[in-house]
């Protein structure tokens, strides 16, 4: 009999000012694994004696190539995922890039296209979601989020 256990991601919003000022958020589009074609952010599972920020920079780089700074914790949401049978409680993290040209898709087996730039307050439009993304906007800290996620010097 296998056991079941709940996992623990990472999610990162990695953020950049534009040449306008705004602040643009990376999300991208799963493919070949559970939440295939959801929006997503660059992230992944905690690896033992791991820390949230240890785990951020490590899977953004893997995924993106982009080296982030001002790493910090945002929130976390406990995301049931009873149709697949899985269960993960996701950390989400903020960080600043400072050098948006260096991105690139760095896992094509694991996105499908390229990784956007997108203000934060758009996230909704991309749809469907993956669920930690949506009980995110679920949360009764929403507009704290938001706040921290269209600044780039606010680190809660």
């Amino acid at each position: 009999m296998s056991e079941k256990a709940v996992r623990v991601g990472v999610g990162c919003f990695v953020k950049y000012k534009d040449s306008n000022n705004n602040v643009k958020v990376l999300i991208g589009q799963r493919k070949g694994s559970h939440g295939a074609g959801h929006w997503q952010l660059p992230g992944g599972h905690l690896e033992f004696n791991e820390s949230f920020e240890e785990c951020a920079r490590r899977e953004v780089l893997e995924e993106t190539n982009l080296d982030i700074n001002n790493i910090g914790f945002l929130t976390a949401t406990n995301d049931m995922m009873k149709t697949e049978d899985k269960h993960y409680v996701t950390i989400f993290m903020q960080a600043t890039c400072q050098d948006p040209t260096q991105l690139q898709v760095m896992e094509p087996h694991k996105l499908k296209g390229e990784w956007l730039w997108i203000d934060f307050k758009d996230i909704g439009n991309y749809t469907p979601l993956f669920m930690p993304l949506t009980n995110l906007l679920k949360s009764p800290q929403y507009n704290i989020i938001c706040d921290a996620l269209t600044t780039t010097t606010h680190i809660l």
